[in-house]
């Protein structure tokens, strides 16, 4: 399940997901992202908390379009914070990060544990760190 942790005015989504990652919750995610751009944002920062996320039960379909989402909305993302309690995702960021950050048009990724979250908050909302 998915829970938008705030709401912003700008170009900045934020959500917890808890337990599992449901199809419905996949469209929930593409609904919110795709208003976003229908407010004529060029580009999504999205925090993506995940301390409470059970990865065995995503279901597969979801996972899937959820990925094809991504790949085609590519260019429409901006900053991506990952927040949790995850060593394996602390050092999985970086490697992606090679392939996705792009300073130009203001693309990275970074990880920020969960006692760091006003830190990813800073972060989408595009203030320096």
């Amino acid at each position: 399940m998915i829970e938008q942790l705030k709401t912003f005015e700008n170009n900045v989504l934020a959500f917890e997901v808890i337990d599992a990652f449901t199809e419905t919750d996949e469209k929930l995610a593409r609904k919110l992202f795709n208003e976003k751009l229908a407010q004529g944002y060029d580009k999504v920062n999205v925090l993506i908390k995940f301390d409470e996320y059970k990865v065995l039960k995503t279901e597969f379909k979801a996972f899937f379009e959820d990925l094809a989402f991504i790949i085609k909305k590519f260019d429409k993302l901006g900053r991506l914070a990952f927040v949790g309690h995850s060593k394996l995702m602390e050092a999985l960021v970086p490697v992606d990060n090679m392939f996705f950050k792009n300073k130009t048009e203001d693309r990275e990724e970074r990880y920020f544990d969960v006692s760091e979250i006003d830190n990813a908050y800073k972060f989408i909302n595009n203030s320096n760190l």
